[in-house]
């Protein structure tokens, strides 16, 4: 089974979605389950995770949703109020749902490089693990030390990692984002996607020789068993489309073995997220 383990749905609105700039026209739309599923059938893509992208229990809530009327979608990773003092009520209510399978903040949007390290957002995450929830790690490259740190003050919460951590395709950097992947693969709690790769490049410049090395290093320290296939669909359409994405990573994952290739597609997203298919 192919998973696509990281995609969003949205109703655009301009105040909620405010990231969603002028300079992503092409964005600037509702997104929903009607629209992915043409992509998934022409592609071969048997299930989705979608994951949330704007920071609103109702967001959660219409997830959830269309996750529920929608067999397609085998899982939902929210948000929850990390800091506020009733988060733990806000994971009680929505870990009861079968379909919702793990929580996310928008840490790459914090001023602060090292807001994962506070004391109320990490007490929040702290919950997550004793109603069976992953955590999904949205940062920039810059954020990646704080990071470890942070997944190392949660040794028994399960933790993926989204877009292999953002690193700077488009200036061709590779360090020291290359040592702190292998770093934080150390950590056998987590889990990393391979999405959202082709937006780190020029959106309209870029050539998959670029992109080579970075997903070569995501292999490299994690290995296929702990690697999953995402799409970050529509927010990659910014620089690729989705058919197109589907046959990079089926290029790349050419070189493994047909065991590997199948965690990488998406035994690995149904491990991680106890997904029911």
């Amino acid at each position: 089974m192919k998973i696509d383990s990281h995609h969003h749905f949205w109703n655009y609105d301009p105040v909620e979605y405010a990231w969603i700039g002028n300079h992503m026209a092409k964005l600037r739309r509702n997104f929903g389950p009607e629209d992915l599923l043409k992509e998934t059938q022409q592609t071969g893509i048997d299930g989705v995770v979608s994951v949330q992208a704007s920071q609103t229990l109702r967001e959660t809530e219409f997830l959830n949703e269309y996750a529920s009327n929608n067999e397609f979608i085998k899982g939902v990773v929210g948000w929850v109020p990390f800091m506020e003092s009733d988060v733990e009520a806000h994971i009680e209510r929505f870990a009861a749902e079968p379909k919702i399978v793990g929580m996310r903040h928008v840490v790459q949007d914090e001023p602060d490089d090292e807001f994962i390290l506070g004391d109320a957002f990490n007490k929040g995450i702290s919950i997550l693990k004793d109603h069976s929830l992953i955590y999904d790690i949205l940062i920039y490259e810059r954020q990646l030390g704080p990071s470890i740190t942070f997944v190392d003050r949660h040794p028994q919460q399960i933790f993926v990692l989204d877009h292999i951590a953002k690193p700077r395709i488009g200036e061709s950097v590779l360090e020291p984002w290359t040592s702190q992947m292998f770093e934080l693969a150390k950590r056998e709690n987590v889990y990393c996607k391979i999405s959202g790769v082709a937006t780190e490049a020029e959106w309209d410049n870029w050539t998959e020789e670029q992109l080579a090395p970075y997903l070569d290093t995501a292999l490299e320290a994690f290995g296929p068993s702990r690697l999953m296939f995402g799409s970050d669909w529509p927010v990659a359409l910014l620089a690729v489309d989705y058919a197109n994405w589907v046959g990079i990573v089926e290029k790349f994952a050419s070189k493994l073995t047909e065991s590997e290739q199948a965690r990488l597609w998406g035994e690995t997203a149904i491990e991680a997220y106890k997904l029911s298919v």
